[in-house]
C-alpha cells in the first residue's frame, strides 16, 4: 500500500485544505485522469456512477513508525571484540612478531654470499644507531626526572664548643611543586644514624620561588670528635603545603668525616631522590620502649667552685638529642640534681620543664654551700626526666660526677677541684645511671 499526497493547488491563492483532514493522509482514487469537481444536482444529466472508495486514513504515529525496525535486532559490538586483552576468559598470548629484514634484490651482479655479507654490514650500523637513539631518549627522560635542583651550604666543626655550624646559602633550579609552577621551599637537617626528631633542624620557608636564598646558620650542639667520624648529615629540601602534606623535593648527604677541625668547607651538590628507610629513621618512639645508651642524649654541664662564697656552682646549660618518650615523638624534659651524701632539702634541685622538645636549653645555675676540702668526698647525680601530667615521670637518662666516676666524668670533676674559680664545661652522654628502681612484680 502506497501513500500519496493530495494534488497541489492550481494557484498560490488557493484556500487552505480542510482542517478536519489536516492530521490525516488520504489516498485518492486509482484513476488515470485527474478528478473533476462534482456537478451540482440541478445540472447533472450524466448517469450516476459508483461512489469512490473511502480513502484509507493513517495516523501520524503509524506513519512515523514505518521502517523503524527494518530487520532483526543486531547485538551491540563489545570492546572485547576489538581488544582481545579485555576478555574475561584467559587467552593465549600471540606469538612474538618476527623481525623482518628487507633484502635488496640480487640481479646477478654479485654472488649470493657477497650480497648477504653486504646486507649484514649495512644493517649493523642501523641497529647501533637505533640503540644509541633509544639510550639517548632514556637518558634524557632520566635527567628530567632526577634533576631536582642544586643546594649550596657550608659546614664548620667547632671542636672547642662541640658544635657543628651548618650555613644554608641558597638553592637553584628547584623542581616546581605547586600548580603555579613554583614552590615554597625549606630545608630540613638530620644527623644519621639517630632519631630524626631529636636531630631535626629546619630553615625558614620562602614563598613562591624556585631559586631561594636563605643565608641561615643552624647549629648542632653536643657533637664530639667521635660523631664526626661516624655521623652523616642529611639535608632535605621540601615544599611546604598548608592544605596538605609537605612534599619532598630532593636531598643530599655529607659524611662528617670529610670535614677537618676548624675548617669551613663549602658544598654545591645536586639534589637526589634517595629512598627513605623508615625502619632506620623512625619518626616516633613508642612510650615505654627501651632506648639504647647512645640514643638517650647528651647534657652540657658547667662546674665552678667559688672561693669567695665557698660554694659549688652547677650550671645546666642544655641537652641535645634526647630520647623521645611521648607518643608524639617528643618529650617534656627537665633535670634533677642531687649532691650525695644527702644534705637535706638543700641538696636537691630541679630545673623548669621545657615542653615538646628533644633539644632543650635551660641555662640555669644552682648553688651548693660546701667547703672545698669536703667536695672531694661528694658525688653529683644528674638525671633527665620527661614530665607527664597526672602520671609518673619517665626517666630518660643520667650521669654521675665524682671521685668514683670514670673517663670524661672523672676528668670533669678533677678539673673543677683543681682550677678554683674557673668554669669548666663538658658534654656528657646520658646513661642508665640514676634510673629509679623497678617496682617488684605483684
Amino acid at each position: 500500500m502506497s501513500v500519496s499526497k493530495p494534488p497541489p493547488p492550481h494557484s498560490h491563492f488557493a484556500p487552505p485544505p480542510d482542517s478536519s483532514t489536516s492530521s490525516h493522509l488520504s489516498i485518492p482514487p486509482s484513476s488515470s485522469t485527474p478528478s473533476s469537481p462534482a456537478p451540482s444536482r440541478a445540472t447533472s444529466s450524466a448517469p450516476r456512477s459508483l461512489p469512490p472508495p473511502s480513502p484509507v486514513k493513517i495516523s501520524m504515529q503509524e506513519h512515523f513508525a514505518i521502517n523503524v525496525c527494518p530487520g532483526p535486532i543486531m547485538p551491540i559490538p563489545q570492546i572485547s571484540d576489538f581488544f582481545p586483552r579485555f576478555h574475561d576468559y584467559p587467552m593465549t598470548p600471540p606469538p612474538p612478531r618476527e623481525k623482518k629484514i628487507l633484502k635488496e634484490p640480487d640481479f646477478g651482479l654479485n654472488n649470493g654470499g657477497e650480497t648477504d655479507r653486504e646486507n649484514k654490514e649495512e644493517r649493523k650500523p642501523i641497529e647501533v644507531d637505533r640503540g644509541e637513539r633509544q639510550e639517548g631518549v632514556d637518558s634524557d627522560d632520566d635527567d628530567d626526572e632526577t634533576y631536582l635542583g642544586t643546594l649550596e651550604f657550608t659546614l664548620l666543626f667547632d671542636h672547642e664548643n662541640n658544635c657543628l655550624h651548618c650555613t644554608i646559602h641558597k638553592a637553584k633550579g628547584l623542581k616546581a611543586m605547586d600548580s603555579n609552577g613554583l614552590a615554597d621551599p625549606y630545608v630540613k637537617l638530620h644527623l644519621l644514624p639517630g632519631a630524626s626528631k631529636a636531630n631535626k633542624l629546619r630553615t625558614k620557608t620562602l614563598k613562591n620561588t624556585l631559586n631561594p636564598v636563605w643565608s641561615e646558620t643552624l647549629m648542632y650542639h653536643g657533637i664530639t670528635a667521635i660523631d664526626m667520624t661516624t655521623k652523616t648529615l642529611r639535608l632535605c629540601v621540601c615544599d611546604m603545603d598548608r592544605l596538605g602534606r609537605n612534599e619532598f623535593i630532593g636531598e643530599v648527604r655529607v659524611a662528617l668525616k670529610k670535614l677537618s677541625e676548624g675548617e669551613s668547607k663549602r658544598f654545591k651538590m645536586g639534589l637526589e631522590r634517595i629512598t627513605q628507610n623508615k625502619d632506620i629513621n623512625k619518626e616516633t618512639v613508642e612510650q615505654g620502649t627501651p632506648v639504647a645508651e647512645e640514643e638517650r642524649g647528651r647534657i652540657l654541664v658547667s662546674l665552678c667552685y667559688s672561693p669567695e662564697k665557698s660554694c659549688l656552682l652547677v650550671g645546666i646549660v642544655r641537652c641535645a638529642h634526647l630520647a623521645a618518650m611521648d607518643s608524639n615523638g617528643y618529650s617534656d624534659p627537665f633535670v634533677k640534681i642531687v649532691l650525695q651524701p644527702d644534705m637535706g632539702k638543700k641538696s636537691k634541685y630541679k630545673t623548669t620543664v621545657k615542653k615538646k622538645t628533644l633539644n632543650p636549653e635551660f641555662n640555669e645555675e644552682f648553688v651548693y654551700e660546701v667547703p672545698h676540702d669536703q667536695l672531694a668526698k661528694k658525688t653529683l647525680e644528674i638525671s633527665v626526666w620527661d614530665y607527664d601530667l597526672g602520671m609518673s615521670n619517665d626517666f630518660i637518662g643520667g650521669v654521675e660526677l665524682g671521685i668514683n666516676a670514670k673517663g670524661v666524668r672523672l676528668k670533669h670533676w678533677f678539673e673543677c677541684l683543681k682550677h678554683i674559680g674557673k668554669k669548666v664545661e663538658y658534654w656528657h652522654t646520658l646513661t642508665q645511671q640514676g634510673a629509679p628502681p623497678e617496682a617488684p612484680p605483684q
